[in-house]
C-alpha cells in the first residue's frame, strides 16, 4: 500500500518554474514506478512523465519537450516534477501516481495509486 501526496503547485506568471514533490508513505516506495499525470478543466487527464525504480529511466509526453523534468530520491520517498518556462496551457491539476509493474506507465489505467492533487494555474 502506497499513499501520495503532492505539493508545489500555486499561481505563477507565464515563464516561470515550479517544482512538484510528491511524497510517499510505505517502505517500499523504491521498488514503485512512478508517473505525473495532469488534468485541465474540461479535459481528461494526460500522461506527463514517468520514471521507473530500477534503473531510473524516464518517460516524458511529447508536449513536454525539455520544459519538465522528472526525478526522484528514494532516500527521501519522493518524486519531483520540475517544471520550467510554464505556460498557460500548463494550467492543471497535477496528481502523482505509483505501479508497481514496468509496463503501462505511459496511462492512467497502468498506476494502482494516486495522489489528491496540486493545482498549477499559469498566468499570462
Amino acid at each position: 500500500q502506497v499513499q501520495l501526496v503532492e505539493s508545489g503547485g500555486g499561481l505563477v506568471q507565464a515563464g516561470r518554474s515550479l517544482r512538484l514533490s510528491c511524497a510517499a508513505s510505505g517502505r517500499t516506495f523504491s521498488t514503485y514506478h512512478m508517473g505525473w499525470f495532469r488534468q485541465a478543466p474540461g479535459k481528461e487527464r494526460e500522461f506527463v512523465a514517468a520514471i521507473t525504480w530500477g534503473d531510473g529511466s524516464k518517460y516524458y509526453a511529447n508536449f513536454v519537450k525539455g520544459q519538465f523534468t522528472i526525478s526522484r530520491d528514494n532516500a527521501k520517498n519522493t518524486v519531483y516534477l520540475q517544471m520550467n518556462s510554464l505556460k498557460p496551457e500548463d494550467t492543471a491539476v497535477y496528481y502523482c501516481a505509483a505501479s508497481p509493474r514496468n509496463y503501462g506507465l505511459l496511462s492512467a489505467d497502468g498506476y494502482d495509486y494516486w495522489g489528491q492533487g496540486t493545482q498549477v494555474t499559469v498566468s499570462s
